[in-house]
C-alpha cells in the first residue's frame, strides 16, 4: 500500500474538484483494491468512469469502478438515482468482459430512488422548452428523479417489494406529469419495465446505512467514489448548470448515512486542465483550435454520453476554492500528458469583478461577461510521459507545472497521471 493511503486512514473519499470528468475512476481502480467495500453516493448513470486495463476499456455508469478487483463489494447508496433496467444492463455487460461475479457483489440501498422512464421524457420536455437557456444535461432524467425526491413522490427501491404500491405510485405520476406537461406517458410500459428486472434486483436491495456501520465497526476499509465534480455541486457549483445532487464530501454523509467524523481523508482529483460538459460558465476555456487540440488529444468526449468537453487552461481559483470546501487532503493530478507538446501553458490565478476580487466562479451571465483574470505562464514539454512512475523523471518543465500548481491551490499534489492506462500513475512521496 502506497503511504499516500496510510496517512489517509481507513475510510478515503475521492471528490472531483472541477466540473466533473477528472480521472476520479483511475484512481479509485488504482487504489480500491486496498479497500473491503467501494460506494456510490450520489448521481446516476450519467457518470461514467473509464478505466483501461493491458488495452481493454471498461466503462462504469452507476456500478463503483472499483468493482475490478474481485475481492471488493459494491454500494449503490440512497443518495443515488438508480435506472434499473440500465443497472442490471451494465452488470451484464461487466459479466460479458470477464467480471462474472460483479451481480454478486454489488448492494443497493432499499432507499435509493428509482429513475423512471419517463424521468428521461420530462427532462427532453423541459430542456426544450427552455431553448437557448436550456442547462444542457445529459438527458437521462436524473433532474427529475432528484425533482420527484425532494417533492415527496419519488418511487425507491423498496416500492419493488410492494407491488400493488409500486402500480399505484406509477400511475399517479405518470398522470401528474403527463397532465402538467402536456405529454403522453405510459404508466404500463413504467410498470413493465420495472417487472423486466425486479426479481434480479430484489437479491441486491439491502438496508445499505445499516451495511456500512456494521463493516466498520468490524475494522472495514471504505472508499467512497465521487461522481461528477465540485463546480457542478448542487448548492457549492456554478447554479444553475449544475447536477441535481450534493457531490463534494458533504455528500457522502447524507447519501450513505455516514457519520463525518467516520471519513479519514479526501483525496481531490484534479485535471491538469479544465474540462466542462454542458451550458454554464467556464471561466478558462479555449473556445478555438488550442481548445480542439487538448480535446483531441485527451479524448475529451463523455464515457456515458459520448458528448464533445469544453476545454480550457487549468483555473487555480475554481479548484482552490473546491479543494477548501470539500476538505482535500491530497490532490491526484490527471492527464498531465496530454499538455505534452504544448509550447507554452497558462493558468488563472485571479478573478476581479469591477475591480473586487472574487473566489469562486460568478454564476450570471453579466458577471461572466464582465470577469477579469489573472494568467500565469509557463513553459511546456515535448516529451511523452507514459511510462514514467517517478516524480524525479519528469521532463523539467513539467515537474515546475505541477510544482506551481501545488502552490497556487494549496495542498499536496501527491499522485499524477501519465497516461491512460491504469498503470500510468506515478506516486509522490
Amino acid at each position: 500500500m502506497h503511504k499516500l493511503l496510510t496517512d489517509l486512514g481507513s475510510n478515503v473519499a475521492i471528490i472531483g474538484t472541477q466540473w466533473g470528468d477528472e480521472g476520479k475512476g483511475k484512481l479509485v481502480d488504482a487504489i480500491s483494491g486496498n479497500f473491503d467495500v467501494v460506494c456510490r453516493f450520489s448521481g446516476g448513470a450519467n457518470a461514467g468512469h473509464t478505466i483501461v486495463v493491458d488495452g481493454t476499456q471498461f466503462i462504469f455508469h452507476l456500478l463503483p469502478s472499483g468493482m475490478l478487483h474481485p475481492q471488493t463489494i459494491g454500494v449503490v447508496g440512497n443518495g443515488t438515482v438508480v435506472e434499473l433496467p440500465a443497472l442490471m444492463k451494465e452488470i451484464e455487460d461487466l459479466n460479458k468482459s470477464g467480471l462474472t461475479d460483479v451481480g454478486n457483489r454489488i448492494k443497493i440501498s432499499l432507499r435509493a430512488h428509482i429513475l423512471m422512464g419517463y424521468h428521461k421524457k420530462i427532462d427532453a420536455e423541459l430542456e426544450r422548452r427552455k431553448g437557448d437557456q436550456k442547462i444542457g444535461t445529459t438527458g437521462r432524467g436524473i433532474g427529475p428523479a432528484y425533482t420527484d425526491k425532494i417533492s415527496r413522490m419519488g418511487i425507491r427501491c423498496e416500492d419493488l417489494l410492494d407491488r400493488d404500491l409500486l402500480k399505484e405510485k406509477i400511475e399517479r405520476n405518470c398522470a401528474f406529469h403527463g397532465k402538467n406537461l402536456g405529454i403522453s406517458l405510459d404508466p404500463q410500459e413504467e410498470i413493465e419495465a420495472l417487472e423486466s428486472v425486479r426479481e434480479q434486483v430484489k437479491p441486491l436491495l439491502c438496508d445499505s446505512r445499516k451495511f456500512l456501520y456494521d463493516q466498520m465497526q468490524a475494522g472495514k476499509k471504505i472508499l467512497f467514489e465521487g461522481a461528477q465534480g465540485h463546480q457542478l455541486d448542487v448548492d457549492h457549483g456554478t447554479y444553475p448548470f449544475v447536477t441535481s445532487s450534493p457531490v463534494s464530501t458533504g455528500g457522502i454523509c447524507t447519501g450513505l448515512g455516514v457519520p463525518p467524523q467516520k471519513i479519514t481523508g479526501v483525496i481531490g482529483i484534479a485535471k491538469a486542465y479544465c474540462t466542462r460538459v454542458g451550458s454554464g460558465p467556464f471561466p478558462s476555456e479555449l473556445d478555438n483550435e488550442l481548445g480542439e487540440q487538448i480535446r483531441k488529444q485527451g479524448a475529451e468526449f463523455g464515457a456515458t454520453t459520448g458528448r464533445p468537453r469544453r476545454c480550457g487552461w487549468f483555473d487555480a481559483v475554481a479548484t482552490r476554492t473546491s479543494l477548501q470546501t470539500a476538505g482535500v487532503d491530497a490532490i491526484n493530478l490527471t492527464k498531465l500528458d496530454v499538455l505534452s507538446g504544448l509550447k507554452e501553458l497558462k493558468v488563472v490565478t485571479k478573478y476581479t469583478l469591477d475591480g473586487r476580487e472574487l473566489f469562486v466562479v460568478p454564476t450570471t451571465r453579466k458577471a461572466n461577461e464582465k470577469l477579469e483574470k489573472e494568467m500565469q505562464t509557463f513553459p511546456g514539454w515535448d516529451e511523452p510521459l507514459s511510462g514514467i512512475h517517478r516524480f524525479e523523471d519528469l521532463p523539467e518543465n513539467a515537474k515546475q507545472y505541477v510544482l506551481a500548481l501545488e502552490k497556487l491551490v494549496g495542498v499536496p499534489i501527491r499522485a499524477i497521471g501519465t497516461g491512460p492506462d491504469r498503470n500510468d500513475l506515478l506516486f509522490r512521496e
